[in-house]
């Protein structure tokens, strides 16, 4: 890595660069006065120049917002570029060599700036050749690449507009060309345009079209190559310029050039997925467009953005829109994104169209506006991460609800603004339908679960992607399977009430089946039982209770045994023994009857309560959801109401 540029040579290029003729790129410029110039601020909107320039001292100042400088803070204001981008690019123009303080004449790029100037050269010169071919209406082979920007919306004026061309299937056409114009066949190689094969150079590009990548200045670094005809030899939809002493995929975004204006006035960056995605997202109006060159979005790119963002704590938040396709692809990129979240000081949005299309597809189905509603109208990326991991779940069971709670309470934790997350608690819990302080308390759960190290010395994260976002996890008809297999052998949790409750109903049916009539057991839901194995119990209970045969009691017991899943067959020996905690009358043998209805009534009390929570949670999710369906609505009033009124008479009857 090279080390930081000669101080001589700062100075050099500091002394040498004319901050007229730099700031005229920018600025319109007027004499204002001995030895003084002004124009309109570049840094602010005004109507009245208040920019002035002052050759001789090689400064200047808006007196409207107070920005200063010298040539180079104002390369690095305008260009958002680092101190050592603004000193190589002003070397640039300069035709200056620098030196850097580990001994060598590298650049950051491991060339020498004269070095890679040339290269720049050659990709300003391919660009230009590339783009000829494809406006050339005499080339055959480029008709298929006019073609397909037609397919798209695009015009030549668009394809002008962002520098696209055509790559000839001939094989060595740019390599002549570029020879022609006195680049070496070294230069040739080093920047990625062609290769050295049997016969010579040949073209790294044939028979595509093409993209200009180019870096924050402007200048073009590599190439996108889009697949167009069948008979290509390379099958990848889409090659890009392989790693080059001046490209480097994941420190450039494509459109980052035309659209760094616009991210830093209005303090938005959107990121959609493909180059045709930015040109469209360009010609409908969102001008902060910009995409990676193939490779994820990923922590470099986040620099780049949040330096043009001015994306800063003690500032008002940026806004990051992410497009992506609405496929399962999308949103696990989507995710991944969130995964990212934390690095920004930015508010993360999402966009995805209802129907799945991406920018290009939307601009040409229903036209510009649309493509603006997209960024427009997009989701704070918190809510879509949750909204996406709620999906998984059936929010009509409690075991839903629970298992989504669990599920998005990282999410919650990792909420960087610890003053927001009461809030989106409030909101989560409206979802779910669950209880807030329920979900607040899963919350806490999941901060000190996030803490805790894990076998290999590493802590978990709260927050991170979903296993199903990672892909891991096994086929799902054997997660399916497994997952009941272990509920039915997983022993019932009986520090639960309501457990413990059933597990006393169950050893009654078994230990006293003659005082318990058939209706009764007919009459309970297997449902009514929380623990997998407890339904599972009960089914054969019931099962059995309901064929008419007459047997004894140790004939109960066993054909019980015989009629459960396997699992579970151990827990009906275990429940047939276990003693109920109650006195048994001494003359009979047989706990009290009022003892023995009130286990039935308190397990339908308890499935009656969970069916009214449920319902009460599906009501509330409703309600707070824009497109309810009132006519759902009003049903589930209907049959809560009758619930609660069913309860309410089960109640009244044990305490008669």
């Amino acid at each position: 890595m090279a080390g930081r540029i000669n101080a001589e040579d700062v100075a050099t290029v500091k002394e040498r660069s004319s901050i007229e003729d730099i700031v005229r790129e920018h600025v319109t410029l007027r004499p204002a006065g001995i030895g003084t110039l002004k124009g309109l601020c570049p840094f602010h909107d005004e109507k009245t120049p208040s920019f002035n320039v002052r050759p001789s001292l090689g400064t200047y100042h808006c007196f409207g917002c107070g920005e200063g400088g010298d040539v180079i803070s104002f390369v690095q204001k305008t260009e958002h570029l680092t101190f050592t981008e603004t000193i190589e690019r002003l070397a640039g123009k300069l035709g200056m060599e620098l030196r850097y303080e580990d001994g060598g004449p590298r650049g950051r790029d491991d060339v020498g700036t004269g070095r890679r100037q040339r290269l720049l050269d050659a990709h300003r010169v391919a660009e230009e050749f590339y783009g000829e071919v494809l406006a050339d209406m005499s080339r055959v082979d480029a008709r298929a690449g006019r073609a397909f920007l037609r397919e798209r919306g695009f015009n030549g004026a668009s394809a002008a507009q962002f520098g696209v061309g055509f790559a000839p299937r001939g094989g060595d056409e740019l390599a002549r060309h570029l020879r022609a114009k006195g680049f070496t066949e070294d230069e040739l190689t080093l920047a990625g345009l062609c290769a050295r094969g049997s016969r010579g150079l040949y073209d790294k590009f044939r028979g595509r079209l093409l993209w200009p990548i180019r870096d924050i200045t402007g200048s073009t670094v590599g190439f996108g190559a889009r697949r167009i005809f069948d008979d290509d030899r390379m099958p990848a939809k889409y090659l890009n310029t392989a790693e080059t002493p001046i490209y480097k995929k994941s420190q450039v975004l494509y459109g980052l050039d035309l659209a760094k204006k616009a991210i830093a006035s209005e303090r938005e960056a959107v990121i959609v997925e493909g180059y045709t995605d930015v040109m469209a997202a360009h010609l409908s109006g969102v001008n902060g467009a910009v995409a990676t060159c193939g490779t994820a979005f990923g922590v470099d790119h986040i620099k780049i953005l949040r330096r043009i963002l001015r994306d800063e704590a003690d500032r008002a938040p940026a806004r990051v829109v992410f497009t992506f396709d609405g496929d399962a692809a999308g949103q696990k990129a989507a995710m991944k994104a969130f995964g990212e979240d934390q690095r920004w000081a930015a508010q993360s949005f999402v966009a995805v169209a209802p129907d799945g299309m991406d920018p290009c597809e939307l601009r040409q189905s229903k036209g510009p506006e649309a493509v603006k509603s997209l960024v427009d109208d997009a989701v704070p990326m918190f809510e879509f991460a949750v909204r996406t991991t709620v999906r998984r779940f059936d929010l009509e069971t409690a075991e839903g609800r629970v298992q989504a709670m669990k599920a998005v309470a990282p999410i919650i934790g990792a909420i960087r603004d610890t003053a927001l997350r009461p809030e989106y608690i409030r909101t989560v819990a409206g979802w779910l339908g669950v209880d807030i302080e329920q979900l607040r308390q899963e919350v806490v759960r999941a901060g000190r679960k996030a803490s805790v190290p894990t076998p290999d010395g590493a802590r978990e994260r709260g927050g991170g992607e979903p296993a199903a976002y990672r892909g891991e996890g096994v086929a799902e008809e054997d997660a399916v399977a497994a997952a009941a297999a272990a509920a039915v052998v997983s022993p019932p949790d009986l520090r639960d009430p309501i457990v413990r409750a059933e597990r006393q109903l169950l050893q009654a049916l078994l230990q006293y089946r003659s005082r318990f009539p058939d209706e009764t057991i007919a009459d309970i839901p297997v449902e009514a039982f929380t623990a997998p194995a407890h339904a599972a119990v009960f089914d054969g209970i019931r099962t059995i209770a309901g064929d008419g045969v007459n047997r004894s009691s140790q004939g109960w017991v066993s054909a019980v045994t015989e009629s459960v899943p396997l699992p579970v067959r151990g827990l009906v020996q275990e429940l047939s023994v276990a003693p109920l905690p109650t006195r048994l009358d001494p003359e009979s043998g047989h706990p009290p009857q009022r003892y023995l209805d009130s286990l039935v009534i308190g397990v339908h009390d308890s499935h009656l309560s969970r069916r009214i929570a449920d319902a009460t949670a599906t009501l509330r999710r409703l309600q707070h959801d824009p497109t309810g369906d009132p006519i759902r609505m009003a049903s589930i009033t209907t049959d809560l109401h009758a619930l609660e009124l069913t309860r309410a008479r089960l109640r009244q009857g044990q305490s008669a």
